[in-house]
């Protein structure tokens, strides 16, 4: 008899365990479904107050290209602006640091209220074997994790290097278990005719950007969610 309650009793359990596990997972799912159906609608223009914004830069073109945009950016509403570059990449965070200082000088603003500089540790160096980058991409992630609680931006710009993938994961993550709300938008570097960077391409496929733009259009064609912008340089 106690042997029959027993199994009984376990049979129960089991089925309570796999009954929640699908609630969760549902849940789970349903979440993301809204984070991917919700993330690509714009800003409202009405809105006043100032969001914090992070902004990660790449070495070489991938630079240059972004501290063109950031030159038309409307500075008052994007603010303050977090800077972020690989750890072995300083050339950026110095062109980064000449623009808010010439835009400090043309305000009379403090550049520190404005605008922060910061490094993060590459998930892979040029050339590094793919075996040896399991490792610093986990030590990335982790890395990523701390300057995603630290900073809490708002929004996410960025346009090609790696080193955004680690932090787009983790703000994706947050905004599906409802920790912070971050818009990530991915402008494709001008280099790319035919098809996405594979920083691109996984923001595209695993749609963590909540927009994607391009600027050249066979490329639209070819990623039907990304948006056509024109060439920007």
């Amino acid at each position: 008899m106690e042997k029959g309650h027993g199994c009984s009793f376990s049979g129960i359990v089991s089925t309570s365990t796999f009954s929640c596990t699908i609630v969760v997972v549902t849940l789970i799912l349903v979440r993301i479904l809204y984070v991917i159906l919700w993330g690509p609608r714009p800003f409202s223009r009405r809105a006043t107050k100032p969001l914090s914004t992070l902004i990660v830069l790449g070495s070489g073109g991938h630079t240059a290209e972004m501290l063109n945009l950031l030159v038309v950016l409307q500075k008052d509403r994007f603010t303050p602006r977090f800077y972020i570059a690989a750890a072995t990449d300083n050339m950026s965070l110095q062109k980064a640091q000449l623009l808010e200082n010439n835009l400090t000088a043309k305000n009379g603003t403090r550049v520190p209220n404005t605008a922060q500089f910061m490094q993060i540790y590459r998930s892979r160096e040029v050339g590094q074997s793919y075996v040896t980058s399991i490792w610093t991409t986990l030590i990335a992630m982790i890395h990523a994790l701390w300057l995603m609680i630290k900073i809490r931006p708002q929004v996410i710009l960025c346009n090609g290097p790696g080193t955004c993938i680690p932090i787009c994961a983790i703000a994706f993550l947050f905004k599906v278990l409802g920790i912070r709300w971050s818009s990530i938008f991915y402008v494709e570097s001008i280099a790319r005719v035919r098809r996405l960077s594979l920083s691109g391409l996984l923001l595209y496929k695993f749609r963590m950007a909540d927009q994607l733009f391009v600027q050249w259009p066979q490329l639209q064609r070819k990623y039907p969610r990304a948006t056509y912008v024109g060439r920007l340089m």
